[in-house]
């Protein structure tokens, strides 16, 4: 059976949250760990193990405040897993959460959308500070 994983974000990872029985995955936070493929190797395995027996929606969620060069280049990785299991006839779509005020965020989702055959939400919010 398939673990749920829930990993707390720190001052240099994102918080995970990949549920297999709801098919919801989220990261919140900021990804930038001194060794990403060692970070994200439970991810990537996870993922692998989900796409065996996927729910019948899955909804990957990301709002992610900032994310280096190594970090982006494995959610993309990420996001090709998830490509594979939408072409593969799954319902998956993915939400790009960014404030409203981050033109760099809004791009790169933006950007990411161009490169997947994958449903693509582009959700803008607003900070507020209090």
């Amino acid at each position: 059976m398939i673990e749920h994983i829930q990993l707390e974000p720190s001052v240099d990872t994102p918080g995970i949250d990949m549920d297999p029985s709801t098919g919801v995955c989220e990261f919140t936070g900021k990804s930038f760990p001194s060794d990403v493929t060692a970070f994200y190797a439970p991810v990537v395995e996870w993922i692998q193990e989900y796409e065996k027996n996927p729910c019948p929606k899955t909804v990957l969620n990301l709002k992610l405040d900032y994310f280096n060069t190594a970090s982006s280049k494995i959610l993309l990785e990420i996001f090709t897993m998830f490509e594979t299991l939408y072409k593969n006839g799954n319902d998956v779509v993915l939400n790009w959460y960014y404030p409203d005020d981050d033109e760099d965020m809004q791009q790169t989702g933006q950007e990411y959308s161009e490169l997947l055959m994958l449903p693509f939400n582009k959700i803008g919010y607003s900070v507020v500070f209090t």
